[in-house]
């Protein structure tokens, strides 16, 4: 045998290779009968030959086009949506046996339920990266201002085992180490500070906006600023997601409509071009009244009585220089501050009757996306104007939904 004949012969072997694959078939649950060759009867990308379970619709698979491998499982609606061969998969748990101080960004992608991952040019839906760095996506916050927490004070996990802890100070309830608790009045100033995000600054003519009625933050650098940053390829058949959060902090009363509160934000970068409309400036983290007023996600959420900020005690708001009076009265209960370090009594400027601080119950932040595009998701909180009074946002139970959402802030 010549000594090229193996070099002349494996073109002829790949070509038998590719034929025989190309009449590769097989129907599967919900096509309807057996496939013949590699179609895609249904348009949605993905061929019989690729993993695609349900070309043609039949029993088990109502809508062909929205199965395929790419897509997430939908809880509880009898179809194997994700051609993974069974219908209605168990909710993967990612979230066990995590490190409270870990410094693996990935882990706090799991943490908050987004338990996928996907790795460059694929089909598979999932976290492609995640990172924690500061407001303007550069350099690294301090290790102590993120955590992963079974609970936080009164609060408890949503989903899993365990929820995120962003925090302006330490990521810390009462008794919590690593990191430990650090008291949230006068607070710690980590020592960072970076300019706010450049879209968002710029969507919004330059300035951090305010909450109506209430004095601007001054400047547009922000101090001990924290973000998680996740990019993230959506599930072929999601055209929206949820994102559990809730925000308590140490600016409430007193600091309540001023120039000095923790913000925090959740921007979305996403192709989405259809309505109902993302926010323009990308900022899914605020809650509009029926009239059209924003209200930002921190502690001016209790000024307009909005009904979001209720972990408090009503009383007297914005008691100190610089700050706009007022008064707060949606207040429902003060059991979930209990443990957190905001549960003390502090008089302070305002009422006898004050706490540390409040904080808001659970609230969704909502926002649309196209199905197999990917998507950067900022989750970030910082102070404005001042390095004092620290704040947290607890994050947690992450979802897709098929169904296009209301983008912005609300009561879960």
């Amino acid at each position: 045998m010549p000594a090229d004949a193996a070099p002349r012969t494996a073109p002829l072997l790949a070509a038998l290779l590719g034929l025989a694959l190309a009449g590769c078939g097989g129907g599967g649950k919900g096509t309807g009968g057996p496939a013949t060759g590699c179609q895609d009867l249904d348009g949605d990308g993905f061929t019989t030959c690729g993993g695609d379970c349900c070309d043609v619709a039949g029993p088990g698979c109502p809508d062909p086009a929205s199965v395929n491998p790419g897509a997430f499982d939908v809880p509880g609606n009898g179809v194997d949506d994700d051609c993974s061969g069974a219908a209605d998969d168990a909710p993967a748990t990612c979230d066990v046996g995590l490190a409270s101080n870990s410094s693996s960004a990935a882990d706090y992608a799991a943490a908050i339920d987004l338990c996928q991952t996907s790795t460059g040019p694929g089909v598979r839906w999932g976290v492609l990266s995640a990172g924690l760095v500061l407001a303007d996506g550069t350099g690294a916050p301090d290790a102590a201002q993120a955590s992963i927490r079974p609970a936080f004070g009164g609060t408890a996990s949503l989903s899993g085992s365990s929820l995120v802890v962003l925090s302006t100070g330490h990521a810390a309830a009462t008794g919590q180490a690593n990191p430990s608790f650090i008291a949230f009045q006068p607070g710690l100033a980590v020592g960072t500070s970076s300019s706010a995000p450049a879209d968002w600054l710029a969507a919004n003519g330059g300035a951090m906006p305010a909450a109506p009625g209430c004095p601007a933050p001054s400047g547009t650098t922000v101090v001990d600023p924290v973000m998680l940053v996740l990019r993230v390829r959506v599930p072929t058949n999601a055209r929206s997601f949820e994102l559990p959060v809730k925000y308590l902090t140490s600016d409430y009363p007193e600091w309540a409509c001023s120039p000095y509160d923790d913000r925090a934000v959740v921007l979305l970068d996403s192709s989405w071009t259809g309505s109902p409309a993302n926010p323009g400036d990308k900022n899914l983290a605020v809650y509009r009244t029926p009239g059209g007023l924003g209200y930002p996600l921190d502690v001016n959420l209790a000024t307009g009585n909005t009904g979001l900020f209720t972990a408090c005690v009503n009383g007297n708001l914005g008691c100190t220089a610089g700050a706009t009076p007022g008064t707060a009265s949606t207040c429902t209960e003060v059991a979930s501050l209990a443990g957190t370090g905001l549960d003390g009594s502090d008089p302070g400027n305002c009422d006898a009757g004050s706490l540390v601080g409040g904080g808001t119950g659970w609230l969704a932040v909502r926002g649309n996306v196209v199905g197999g595009e990917i998507i950067t998701l900022r989750i970030g909180l910082w102070d404005t104007s001042d390095g004092v009074n620290d704040s947290v946002a607890l994050l947690d139970g992450f979802r897709w939904s098929t169904q296009v959402a209301q983008p912005g802030l609300f009561i879960r």
